[in-house]
């Protein structure tokens, strides 16, 4: 008897031990700390369209099942995104659903961008922009609080200052449930404008030279904040950096900062790490393999260099037409600015930015891809494109026709 019940007694703590050990692993996983070998998909977080899926399997020449994980950061957000064929097929219905979301890399020209948005777009229902307030509110007709366009310019900075991909994607349902004060599921139209990485770099270093530092940030990602990436200064601000120290911090997150931004941080274990030795070559392959994909699978993007062909390309997507055409920025300053450094400097900005390197060149050939598309399948495209790049002269045309 005695013998069975110290078989029961050893059994019993066995068991209880083994219990102690399910419940350790399982915070251990709860908090983020578990590695997960690998995912199916390079990008689960939001679905998508079988057409989107096939576009991108075109254009992407690595098998997304591929890509190892770095760090266990998983998330469940599933939201509808709609690609670009789809959103020029099926339209873009600003009296439903449908919520174009614009990713607001800095110094790319996107300020001027989301303006245009709130502004000059010929819709029956403009934005309302009330005199000495920055924002607009651009309501669906017939609302008083359902946004149709989640911007700096209309909703303000609600997922965070210049949120990213992964940041958006995992904030944006939730902000508008309680901007509007009801959850109900949308389908998000994802927008950005890129711009050639040596000016957009030199453009960042001479805002952040002049005090800038975005400080208000929240670097969100896999469901949790990061709040201690260390500063490259000491003080309120990096005022007066010359070029060189900025190019010396290593952590300095305007290298390569387009790729970052577009790419789903949780495939590289998010912030953990950043910008370390340890694994850095398979960090910035699936940094910029994730970049192009998402890019690929958004509904439109532009490029500061090549306004006119933005233009056309957002207006035959969107069937919207914006009263006012985009200004070609004057690259002057920024060639001035290039023309000022040593070759030495300018090798150095380029092999920080090497990643957003190849990212704009396979933007530059996708949009002449979309461009093409657009071409081809418009049957007034004399008309519309001399209307995006001469307007004057568009107009006398139409009269005199």
């Amino acid at each position: 008897m005695k013998r069975w019940v110290k078989m029961i007694r050893f059994i019993g703590g066995l068991c209880l031990v083994t219990l102690l050990g399910i419940a350790y692993v399982s915070y251990l996983c709860h908090n983020s700390l578990c590695l997960a070998p690998e995912r199916s998909n390079l990008s689960p977080r939001y679905s998508v369209s079988s057409s989107s899926s096939s576009s991108r399997s075109e254009i992407l020449s690595s098998p997304t099942s591929m890509v190892k994980l770095i760090g266990g950061f998983p998330s469940k957000v599933n939201i509808e995104s709609v690609a670009f064929e789809e959103t020029y097929d099926m339209g873009f219905d600003i009296t439903s659903r449908d919520v174009i979301v614009f990713l607001h890399i800095q110094k790319t020209g996107g300020t001027t961008f989301g303006r245009h948005l709130v502004r000059d777009l010929n819709l029956e229902n403009p934005c309302n922009c009330p005199r000495k307030r920055k924002r607009c509110d651009c309501f669906r007709p017939n609302t008083v609080n359902e946004q149709w366009l989640f911007s700096r310019y209309s909703t303000g900075w609600k997922c965070g200052l210049h949120a990213d991909w992964t940041e958006l994607t995992d904030c944006v349902e939730g902000a508008l449930d309680e901007y509007e004060g009801s959850s109900r599921k949308r389908r998000y139209f994802f927008i950005t404008v890129l711009r050639d990485p040596i000016h957009r770099y030199l453009s960042e270093f001479r805002h952040v030279q002049r005090g800038a530092t975005w400080k208000s940030a929240r670097h969100w990602c896999g469901g949790q904040e990061f709040t201690s990436l260390p500063h490259c200064y000491k003080g309120s601000n990096w005022t007066g950096v010359e070029l060189d120290e900025f190019m010396n911090c290593s952590y300095n997150l305007a290298h390569n900062r387009q790729t970052r931004m577009l790419a789903d941080l949780t495939l590289a274990g998010c912030y953990t790490g950043y910008n370390t030795t340890a694994d850095q070559l398979e960090r910035d392959r699936i940094l910029l393999q994730s970049a192009k994909q998402n890019l690929a699978s958004m509904a439109y993007f532009g490029l500061t260099e090549e306004q006119g062909t933005s233009q056309y390309i957002f207006e035959r997507t969107f069937h919207l037409d914006f009263s006012t055409p985009f200004d070609q920025a004057n690259a002057t300053l920024s060639a001035q600015a290039i023309a000022e450094l040593t070759p030495v400097q300018i090798e150095r900005v380029r092999q920080l930015n090497s990643l957003d390197n190849e990212l704009l060149e396979f933007a530059r050939q996708l949009l002449q891809q979309r461009f093409k598309m657009l071409k081809r399948r418009d049957p007034h495209f004399r008309r519309n494109w001399l209307r995006v790049i001469h307007p004057h002269k568009s107009e006398r045309t139409t009269e005199t026709h």
